[in-house]
């Protein structure tokens, strides 16, 4: 029950993250630019952390077509993934069948 709800929260907040990104930018911004608006060396932060204890694989074929993406679409998708999460957790254990048998 608790994990259902923190997948709900995250997804929420996600979702609204992603909204506010495309109502307040361009929709159309990546989100490479969007970290160069934000901080001007976070693109060579995480290029060195990801070479440091990743494969650098990782770097050219995970992280580089992200930050060609537009800045909402990471928290959008993120957010549908939490959703699905909170959804698909049971909300309760099923309670089994009594054993004893009616009486006629």
């Amino acid at each position: 029950m608790t994990l259902q709800r923190i997948f709900a929260v995250l997804a929420a907040t996600l979702l609204v993250g992603a909204v506010a990104l495309a109502m307040l930018f361009p929709p159309s911004l990546p989100l490479g630019d969007l970290l160069l608006m934000l901080d001007h060396d976070a693109t060579d932060a995480v290029h060195a952390f990801v070479g440091r204890h990743f494969s650098e694989w990782i770097w050219s074929d995970l992280a580089t077509p992200l930050l060609l993406r537009p800045a909402w679409l990471v928290p959008a998708t993120l957010g549908l993934i939490c959703a699905g999460a909170a959804t698909s957790i049971p909300t309760s254990k099923t309670t089994g069948r009594s054993h004893r048998r009616s009486q006629r």
